[in-house]
């Protein structure tokens, strides 16, 4: 299907490939929870933007060593490359808009622990309040993730690959931006299904046998959507574990500041408080790692745009200028 019969690639470009996708296959692997209770996990999908970072690392390093001037670039490959370029930087921005809006729920929850920790009067009743705000700003929606799905429906409408004529490079190129985006938008997915409480726009991806890649994606994506499905139909707020165990802290802790606390429940009340500091610190931890990945992400996708379209001006390998800048910004940061 996607190197049809009497396609000829001469064994410098079939080899290029091959690495490509064996690698690919690789990440994929590595990305399989060994247990379910692991999926969705904050450091899982650390794990899983720190692997979508190497591959579209990976993809520059193939474009480089297919010797591919952008000058012989066909127009199409152009548009692929720079609309899946946009719609990357738009999904980014709005996974790190949602993170924002979740580590601005930490500080409630700080509010709630200072105010426990205090012998005033009113410990309580601020308390409350505190968890009120805290329920309510979990509860709220972020306009960005509904955007965020209508971007990778019309990536999902894309995926096909165009067809490539008279270029053994260019199907080498083309096979490849395939593989990279059907694991970045099963990876994006994910995360949007995650941070929306929603399993209803989770997408099942169908990828041709051909490419060597191809079962461990399809083993991955059964794997992490079925456990995600189920986690969703379970009636949980969210499949996100380390906010789903903040919000046992919350749900254990309500009752006790709403009636008050007698002397035999005070021991109870330490407890709690102190398993809700942990969780909820883990948690926001959590989300600085992921945060730091996805702007990671954001960058290597902005600085790939940046060199086709600065060496569309000025002609050259296409990323000969980034891999420039990159020198220059490992430099300074020395």
């Amino acid at each position: 299907m996607m190197m049809p019969k009497g396609s000829y690639l001469s064994p410098k470009l079939l080899d290029l490939l091959n690495t490509f996708e064996e690698a690919l296959a690789g990440r994929l692997k590595q990305l399989k929870p060994a247990d379910k209770e692991d999926v969705l996990c904050l450091s899982w999908m650390k794990s899983a933007m720190e692997s979508l970072c190497g591959v579209h690392t990976d993809i520059k390093t193939l474009i480089t060593a297919l010797e591919l001037p952008v000058a012989d670039w066909d127009d199409k490959w152009i548009d692929v490359y720079l609309n899946n370029s946009v719609n990357l930087l738009d999904i980014c921005i709005a996974f790190s808009s949602e993170i924002s809006r979740l580590k601005q729920s930490h500080l409630f929850l700080q509010c709630v622990l200072h105010n426990l920790s205090n012998n005033s009067p009113d410990q309580f009743i601020r308390a409350r309040s505190s968890l009120d705000g805290w329920k309510q700003h979990i509860a709220s929606k972020n306009p960005r993730l509904d955007n965020c799905f209508s971007v990778m429906d019309n990536l999902a409408q894309t995926l096909d690959l165009p067809k490539i004529k008279n270029s053994a490079k260019g199907k080498v190129l083309m096979r490849a931006m395939y593989g990279v985006k059907v694991m970045t938008l099963f990876v994006c997915n994910i995360f949007a299904a995650a941070f929306s409480g929603s399993a209803k726009k989770l997408m099942d991806l169908q990828v041709p046998e051909t490419c060597l890649w191809a079962d461990a994606f399809t083993d991955l994506q059964i794997f992490v959507n079925t456990e995600s499905r189920n986690m969703f139909s379970s009636g949980k707020i969210t499949i996100v574990k380390e906010l789903e165990a903040v919000d046992i802290g919350v749900k254990k802790l309500y009752p006790i500041v709403q009636d008050g606390v007698d002397p035999v429940e005070a021991e109870v009340l330490k407890n709690i408080t102190s398993d809700l500091e942990k969780s909820a610190e883990e948690f926001s931890k959590g989300l600085d790692l992921l945060a730091m990945e996805v702007d990671g992400f954001f960058k290597i996708v902005l600085t790939g745009r940046d060199a086709l379209l600065c060496n569309l001006r000025v002609g050259g390998n296409v990323f000969d200028h980034m891999g420039a800048s990159n020198n220059r910004e490992r430099q300074a940061v020395r």
